[in-house]
């Protein structure tokens, strides 16, 4: 079955205003590939930010706000060697399919993305992306929810229960979810500020490998600790497979890049889901970060 592709941006908005089915019939066109290929490793970059508010990037605080700019950046990580997919919201992943850039990559659909930036109810974080219906139905290749876990926010309740029901629910359709836990706390100006001590991390990972009734499809999507060091006694709480998160980096990425390196050699460690700082690097080469980022694993 061929599907119609966009071979712009401009031909995207036009394909969407005039016939919005082809988003369907690009899901069901898209050639797939196995979560893992030979290599046993995973390279994801992740763009999942716009749809929680999040836009900034360093001091740029609408620098992921230009969709088409996005777009581009992505669009060409997707095409150096070595990258395996990527993770998204419905609306870029949907871009990207109809500008058949998904060929033969692993697709992650973000699921919780109702926990808006600085809002008040961060912590109360909905699912309000994608259902695991909708994953099964557009052929994507797997989940990825977000819990964060404040011991005095009621509103971090409501999401521990709902990401174990969507755990289970994942697991009943044999698709992988992955589960970036982490402790945070609220800050004197109602900030929130995530605790990446080891203590701290290794209790979110424990927390995060016991949610459902099976951990059977479930992978753990994990920051590096303030020392790297430690990140061998931490990644020891839990067998779960789990890939590096790279979060906000600031400008110094090579320190970043050594980080990576030194934990992508313990054994539960099989990959990298990398966003901001690969799309966004301070001297603008895409191409090379990627490149970069791929050669450590």
């Amino acid at each position: 079955m061929s599907a119609p592709a966009a071979e712009s941006v401009g031909d995207l908005v036009r394909l969407r205003a005039h016939r919005p089915e082809a988003v369907a019939e690009a899901a069901e066109a898209r050639s797939r590939r196995p979560l893992l290929g030979s290599s046993g490793r995973l390279m994801i970059i992740a763009a999942d930010h716009p749809a929680r508010g999040a836009l900034a990037v360093g001091d740029d605080a609408y620098a992921m706000a230009d969709r088409f700019d996005l777009l581009r950046r992505l669009r060409l990580a997707l095409s150096r060697p070595g990258v395996d997919g990527v993770l998204a919201g419905a609306d870029v992943l949907e871009d990207l399919l109809l500008l058949g850039a998904l060929e033969g990559k692993v697709v992650l659909g973000s699921m919780n993305r109702g926990g808006l930036a600085g809002a008040a109810f961060e912590l109360d974080d909905r699912f309000t992306g994608h259902r695991p219906a909708d994953l099964f139905r557009r052929r994507f290749d797997a989940g990825k929810l977000l819990l964060r876990i404040d011991h005095g926010d009621p509103g971090s309740l409501e999401t521990l229960h709902t990401a174990a029901r969507t755990v289970d629910e994942m697991a009943a359709l044999r698709l992988p979810v992955f589960v970036e836990p982490f402790l945070c706390r609220r800050t004197g100006d109602g900030g929130l500020r995530t605790d990446l001590t080891p203590e701290a991390v290794t209790t979110s990972i424990a927390v995060a490998s016991g949610l459902g009734g099976t951990s059977a499809y479930t992978w753990l999507k994990v920051p590096v600790t303030d020392d790297p060091d430690d990140m061998a006694r931490v990644m020891r709480a839990s067998t779960l497979p789990a890939v590096l998160l790279g979060g906000e980096v600031g400008g110094d990425l090579d320190q970043a890049y050594e980080k990576w390196r030194t934990a992508l050699r313990l054994p539960t460690v099989r990959g990298l889901v990398v966003g901001r700082s690969l799309l966004y690097p301070a001297d603008g080469d895409v191409a090379a970060a990627v490149d970069t980022a791929v050669g450590l694993l």
